[in-house]
């Protein structure tokens, strides 16, 4: 292990002499770059916690911020990844009365900015926090907040799915889309998905009423009459989604936007498209819970690596081939 180090794990203050072992990288790069250091264990600050973290999920954002190196928020190394955490309340800041010692939460802390969740000590504001799923392990709760709140995000806040719409969600076995679908099943919406034909029959199970092959089927002269479609693909994906839209529907894209998204032409066909980023959300998170503890939301974790094994959980990521989402197991 290496030595004591004061990356940028997280910008709470940190404690006199206790220490942590923490994912750090000093440059962009490959996963190659992430290496498991010791560093001093934050301390909650004012309306704040300290989580010891038992699992942390992963997700494109950290592969992609690992890659070049830099927070959006332009953060630079050296720093931790990482937004999902589940675990158990180690000790809590002034002013705060939501959670005490010994509480079991889940949360997606501080997003777009660093949280240093891929460590075993993380302190961000309470109210990032909700008490995590009853009947659920810390790896599928710590699978949840990031793709769930945004899936919960887009289809709840942004769209409000209404029983009865059709939801056309791309890749829908995804992190993000095989949580949409049971979210828009549960709103009442008839869901149309996109994924290879191995994973129809998870989708199936999942809720989904449709499925489209994308290997063997094009969704844009196959799907009509959609109300609302959740794109996680970006690229020309979101200007050909819009052939499926009827008039006065919603494109959701949770891709930042770039020169090829289709504004003009979603005004010109009467329908609205727009960009989505995830806020944290601790109502949200609460109503997520309660969908898991009706039965009606079931979170997949394709794969966990321990805390050492980063780079390998980062590996496997970029391939785009994972069903769920892939975790890491930070405290035994």
């Amino acid at each position: 292990m290496s030595q004591v180090t004061t990356s940028a794990a997280t910008p709470a203050a940190t404690t006199s002499g206790a220490t942590m072992r923490a994912v750090s990288q000093e440059t962009g790069g490959g996963p190659a770059v992430l290496k498991v250091v010791e560093t001093r264990r934050p301390a909650p600050g004012r309306g704040e916690i300290l989580v010891r973290v038992h699992a942390a999920g992963l997700n494109p954002a950290d592969w992609k911020t690992r890659s070049r190196g830099e927070f959006a928020v332009g953060t630079k190394p050296p720093f931790t990844l990482g937004w999902d955490v589940s675990g158990v309340v180690e000790t809590v800041g002034d002013g705060v009365t939501v959670f005490r010692p010994g509480d079991e939460v889940y949360g997606m802390p501080r997003f777009p900015h660093p949280a240093g969740a891929h460590a075993e000590y993380v302190a961000a504001p309470a109210r990032h926090f909700a008490v995590r799923p009853k009947g659920l392990s810390h790896v599928e709760s710590g699978a949840l907040p990031l793709a769930a709140l945004t899936a919960w995000q887009a289809l709840v806040d942004t769209a409000d799915v209404r029983p009865g719409q059709r939801v056309l969600i791309h890749a829908a076995a995804g992190g993000v889309g095989h949580l949409a679908v049971q979210i828009a099943k549960a709103r009442g919406a008839h869901v149309i998905g996109t994924a290879s034909a191995a994973k129809h029959d998870l989708l199936r199970s999942l809720g989904a009423d449709e499925l489209v092959d994308h290997r063997t089927q094009d969704f844009a002269e196959t799907v009509r009459d959609v109300d609302v479609v959740l794109d996680s693909l970006g690229g020309p994906n979101s200007a050909r989604s819009l052939r499926t839209l009827r008039p006065g529907g919603t494109l959701i894209s949770i891709l930042p936007l770039d020169a090829t998204f289709p504004t003009a032409e979603a005004e010109a066909a009467g329908v609205r498209a727009v960009f989505m980023l995830v806020e944290p959300d601790r109502q949200g998170l609460q109503e997520i819970a309660k969908l898991v503890e009706e039965g009606r939301l079931k979170v997949i974790a394709d794969a966990v690596f321990p805390l050492t094994e980063a780079a390998e959980a980062h590996r496997l990521g970029e391939t785009g081939r994972t069903t769920g989402k892939i975790v890491l197991s930070v405290t035994p």
